[in-house]
């Protein structure tokens, strides 16, 4: 079953990015993991031919395109490579730290900050985690106190997506200890504010040239013009936000599983043993055709979920859904692709094997896969009025 997501102006887009994909990120990947850092003018590229910020304001460089179909495109030529590291960045500017900035930002910010956004000059991050807290966000401590001339910040945050390289970052601060949910506000620190430092680049499992860093703010006078949002809003705002998050993380895994697949199934149907191909073995088949059954139940669902996005009607619970089962079945294709492979599947060489590294973290991310099932279990049980 294929997919109906897209229409001709998707296909035609789609040419653009594979040209990006094929002439800037395949021949660089092996070189972008051993130096841990993808190179800026990755990004400046990518921003000159559209890739980046398409949703932003024509008057601030961008398209003011709000179909999330041609940021699908992007997520699945990417994956076609195996180019989850540059995704995943991507996925942060643009899924999460530009939603942030064009929800809540006011006409002054958005002439600051939104033009680097669509040029692939500026990259930004948000600074949620911390090293004692994980998806437990109110246990947040990093803190903000009011000054005459804004807030004076001081924490440390970890598991930062682009931290070495973001030139803009979402603090969520607390600012009123005595106010429970209400007293966390979104701060905006920039590159070249003093106090603000970076710890050590973490050296992860998977994501080898996606940059994850510790950020370290000591006494950092954050301006009141760098607020963004509601001051006490800033635990609604995350929520708010979560939705295209948890989204843009389940296509990445789909779109991964369905690279793998066909990784698998060329490989399979050229390789031999015991004499004859590895896809004449019925125990290959079966597992294949299982998993290729639930990559297109998968692919429906989301493209239902994209198509609510645009609508503006993707619920939590549905973003949850889609989250959850995702990450789910990648692992499972990734898995069951390595095994196919044999001893080739555990040789960086193969694809496959970088694909298993990288996938981890996605059922971790944007909210562990057990925080999802409780998302989904309390809406169950709610819906069924038994709460």
């Amino acid at each position: 079953m294929q997919s109906d997501l897209f229409e001709a102006d998707h296909e035609a887009y789609r040419e653009t990015v594979r040209g990006f994909v094929d002439r800037e990120v395949v021949p660089n990947l092996e070189r972008w993991d051993e130096q841990r850092l993808i190179d800026r003018d990755t990004w400046r590229a990518a921003g000159k031919l559209g890739l980046l910020g398409l949703s932003i304001p024509e008057q601030f460089g961008g398209a003011d395109e709000q179909d999330y179909r041609f940021r699908v495109v992007v997520i699945e030529e990417l994956a076609r490579v195996g180019a989850a590291s540059l995704q995943s960045g991507f996925s942060t500017n643009d899924d999460i730290v530009l939603n942030y900035l064009l929800r809540l930002a006011d006409e002054e910010q958005r002439e600051r900050w939104l033009p680097g956004f669509a040029s692939g000059e500026s990259i930004g991050a948000i600074a949620m985690s911390e090293p004692g807290t994980g998806s437990d966000l109110r246990g947040i401590t990093t803190s903000a106190i009011k000054r005459d001339d804004g807030w004076l910040l001081n924490g440390t945050k970890t598991f930062i997506t682009s931290g070495i390289l973001a030139d803009l970052v979402i603090v969520v601060a607390r600012t009123d200890p005595d106010a429970g949910s209400r007293g966390f506000t979104l701060l905006v620190v920039e590159e070249g504010m003093e106090g603000f430092s970076r710890g050590r680049q973490l050296d992860k499992v998977g994501l080898a040239a996606q940059d994850t860093a510790e950020l370290i703010f000591e006494d950092v006078c954050v301006p009141a013009r760098n607020v963004l949002g509601q001051i006490g809003g800033g635990f609604g705002h995350l929520m708010d936000s979560l939705p295209l998050e948890r989204l843009g993380i389940g296509l990445a895994a789909q779109m991964s599983a369905e690279a793998v697949l066909k990784w698998t199934v060329d490989y399979v149907s050229e390789r031999s043993a015991f004499g004859k191909k590895i896809s004449q073995f019925q125990n290959t088949g079966f597992v294949l055709a299982d998993l290729a059954t639930r990559i297109d139940l998968s692919r429906a669902f989301l493209d239902r979920a994209v198509r609510q996005h645009n609508r503006g009607d993707l619920s939590v619970v549905d973003a949850a859904k889609a989250k959850l089962a995702a990450t789910e079945l990648q692992w499972d294709v990734i898995d069951a692709g390595v095994q196919l492979h044999g001893g080739y599947g555990y040789m960086k060489e193969y694809p496959v094997a970088k694909a298993f590294v990288d996938a981890r973290i996605q059922r971790i991310y944007g909210g562990t896969n057990e925080i999802m099932k409780e998302i989904i279990q309390r809406d169950l049980f709610a819906a069924a009025g038994r709460v």
